[in-house]
Formats: structure tokens, sequence, C-alpha cells
């Protein structure tokens, strides 16, 4: 039993804010993103630097606690928390330190994706991310860290240098390609199974203003544009990028009223080439179809990633289900026009990102994300804010994943999955999981980290 004396001698031992039950600010702090998903845990450590976390993770450890840790807080399956457990909870750490001379980024494990964009925009640099900006750039880099700029410089995970972690027995380690290479090659994918990363050293790449955004099509154009679009970003040039979906327009500006809460497709553009070639390199888009509407064209790195923030606030209902593809066929594309066609709810989704060019060119076994002989993650996303369509989008998104899944190349994504069990954590990693196992048994023998996308230590 955890005593109000061992909490309050760990108090002590932090100079970050410890919350537990009872506290004026308690519900607020345990609120998780994905709000189908509610706990309660006994104790939420706002570490706000290193010395916090080795404490926080020696006085879990002791106290026989379930440990979470919550870095951004983006987590599907709600992984940054745990009923009766301690939240290490890192969102005070936020510093950024960009060096333009040899363009790296240090970022702290509290930061989101927006911060980033921030701090390096000013130096006209980008870290490869995802594609909204309020995610947290712990979980999405240990996931992997499809994004924007995955066919240019690869994922985020083929951008990163180096981890300062805490391990499970509290020792802090920096893991690099010269120093812990074992543990730097299970960390680029094999998510927070191997300790707290209290910071990330990536590589800047130069990127400022790039020509993009969404353009969308008629939903009867969907299946043609599908075909279109497949052909297109499989030859194209690693500097554009375009990923596909299933969207309903929002009943807002600056989307046309004519067009307010109709579904229809669309595709979502990033070109970092040379602005002078944008034009050309997007006519043969613009002939494929009239489009509905279309918004590409110059826009601030930043600006892009940030854009569809607003749909998506911490708080509403989520349920996703994801799969790896080689390539969409006359039978698949049926089955996406069929489920894309009957998005349950104004913000439910179906996305299909490119993962080749230079995401595809690392070698599988290169990182613990090993599905690089795919060119497709695709993720179909049930959301509403209210708790009351939760069962009608979790059907549909469930229903449409087992429509495509026979189809599909095997595993998923691990940063879009939910909690799914053992069976489908080794079918992500695939041929990499054996290998995982080991380095999971060398430096968390007792899986003290297992509030994630568990891979249990090799026995």
């Amino acid at each position: 039993m955890l005593t109000q004396q061992a909490i309050d001698g760990f108090r002590t031992q932090v100079r970050g804010e410890l919350i537990q039950p009872g506290d004026s600010n308690y519900d607020e702090a345990r609120k998780l993103y994905n709000g189908m998903i509610d706990k309660r845990p006994a104790l939420i450590a706002r570490c706000v630097d290193v010395a916090d976390v080795i404490s926080a993770v020696n006085f879990g450890r002791d106290n026989h606690l379930t440990i979470a840790v919550r870095g951004g807080g983006h987590s599907g399956p709600g992984f940054g928390s745990y009923n009766e457990g301690l939240v290490i909870d890192l969102a005070q750490m936020r510093g950024i330190r960009v060096d333009p001379a040899n363009r790296t980024v240090r970022v702290e494990g509290g930061c989101v994706w927006g911060d980033v964009d921030h701090a390096t925009h000013a130096f006209g640099l980008a870290v490869p991310t995802g594609f909204i900006s309020s995610t947290g750039v712990g979980g999405l880099t240990l996931g992997g860290g499809v994004g924007y700029l995955s066919r240019k410089y690869g994922l985020t995970i083929d951008n990163l240098l180096g981890v300062d972690m805490v391990l499970a027995d509290g020792r802090f380690v920096t893991a690099s390609a010269e120093e812990n290479s074992d543990l730097f090659w299970a960390v680029r994918g094999g998510g927070g199974n191997f300790g707290v990363v209290t910071s990330f050293l990536f590589t800047g790449s130069p990127v400022h203003t790039v020509y993009g955004g969404p353009i969308f099509w008629p939903l009867e154009m969907a299946a043609d544009l599908i075909r279109f679009w497949q052909g297109f970003i499989l030859d194209a040039p690693d500097e554009m990028n375009g990923w596909f979906g299933f969207v309903t327009v929002p009943p807002v500006a600056p989307f046309p009223e004519q067009y307010h809460l109709q579904k229809m497709c669309a595709v979502v553009w990033c070109y970092t080439g040379a602005p002078e070639n944008a034009a050309a390199v997007f006519e043969p888009i613009r002939q494929f179809g009239p489009p509905a509407i279309d918004f590409a064209g110059p826009i601030p790195f930043p600006v892009l990633q940030s854009m569809f923030d607003a749909l998506y606030p911490a708080g509403l209902q989520w349920y996703w289900r994801a799969d790896f593809f080689n390539g969409y066929d006359d039978k698949t594309i049926g089955l996406h026009v069929k489920y894309g066609s009957q998005l349950p709810t104004m913000h439910s989704t179906m996305h299909i990102y490119p993962i080749n060019g230079a995401a595809g060119r690392i070698g599988p076994q290169d990182t613990a994300w090993g599905y690089r002989n795919a060119n497709f993650a695709q993720v179909i996303v049930g959301v509403d804010p209210d708790p009351q369509n939760n069962e009608r989008m979790t059907e549909w998104a469930k229903d449409y994943w087992l429509a495509l899944h026979p189809y599909s190349a095997g595993g998923g994504y691990v940063n879009m999955i939910m909690d799914e069990g053992e069976e489908r954590v080794k079918a992500a990693y695939g041929a990499n999981y054996s290998r995982l196992t080991q380095v999971k048994a060398k430096y968390d023998p007792q899986n003290l980290f297992h509030v994630n996308q568990n891979i249990k230590p090799k026995s």
C-alpha cells in the first residue's frame, strides 16, 4: 500500500509538482487527449528536469507502482496514464536548442511538434514529423514518425541522432550510433518500452515555405482519384508528398458554404522543391479533374503542419485502426469507396500516407521500424465530440478495417493502433520483434515500462 508518508517523502525529492486524488487540479491533470478513455492514477509527477524523472522512476519501481509516461499525450489507447499508477508527466520539459551551424535540434521530452516547428522555422529548418502540430515529440518519434517530409527526408527516426533517457534501474544514459547502439536501434520505432526519453537530438533539414495544402474533389471521383494519386505519388520526385483522405467539409470559413458538411475525397499536398517549379509539378494534379476546392499554394511549413489542429482539439472521442499496404487494386479501391462514403461523423476520416521515397530506402533491419518495403501507411479513424456516437463510429472503423485487412502488407503503424494485444504488436514489428525482446531484456528485464505497445523481455 502506498502511504502518505511515502508520498510526502517523494515530494521532497522533486522540484516539479506532485498531484494526487483530492487535489484541486487532479481532474484537469489526469485528462487524456482521447476523451473515450478515463483513468484515475494514484500520482501524477510533473517533472521539470532529468533529476525529477530519475526520482520518479525510482519511486515508482521501489513502491511497485505501474508507471505510465506522458509526453505530448496524444496516445490513442491512452497509454499516458494508468489507473492507480504513477504518471511521469514530461509536459513541463519543453526546452529546445537549435544549432544552425551544425543543423541539429535538441528537444526535451515534453515538447509538441508545434514547439519544434516554431523554433526551427526561424533558421529555415524543419525536422520531419507528423500532420498535427499538437502531437507530442516523444510518442511520435519513438513509434517511427510518418509525415509530410517522409518522402524527402525519411521518417522522424531517420533524422534522430541520439536520445538521453532514464532506464528502469534509474540510470541516465545516452543512446546513439556510437553509444549504446543496440538501445539506439530499438528506440527508433520500438516505442516507450526501454525507458523515459528526456531529450532527443535531431538533424534539421532545409525547409521553410512549401507549396501545399488540401485539394478536394467530389466523392463520386474517389475511385479515379485514388488510382491517379497512387500512380502519381509512387513515381513522384522525393520533394513531392500528398496523403489521400475521405473527409467531411467543416462548416466553417474558409471552406465555401455550398460544400459545408459534404463528404468529399481530398489530397493534402506538400512540395518542398524549387518554388518556380511548383506550378508545373501541380499541373497534372489539377488536370486530373476539376477540384471542388483548391487551397494548395505557397505556405510556411509550420502553417501547413498546424492546419488541422483546431479541428482535433484534446478531449474528442477517438478510435483508430491501422495497416500497411503495398498498393491498391480495383478490389481494395472499391472497398475504400464503400466505407469511405459512410463516414459516421464529421470528424471521422480515413487517411493513406505514402511511405516510399527516402523512407523506403532505409533497410528493414536498420531500425526497429521494419515496414520499409510497404508503400503506404493507412489509418481509419472514428472521431466525434459526443460519446453517444462511440458505438456507431467504432463499429464503422472496425468493419472498414476488417474488410481491407486481408489485402494489407500485415502489421500496422504502432502510433495508430489501439490496445489490440500482443499478437498485433508482434505483427507491427515483424522480423524485428525477436531482436527487440532481447534489447528489452537487457535494459528493462522486469518490464517496468509496459504501459505501451508492449514488447515483453526475452526470457
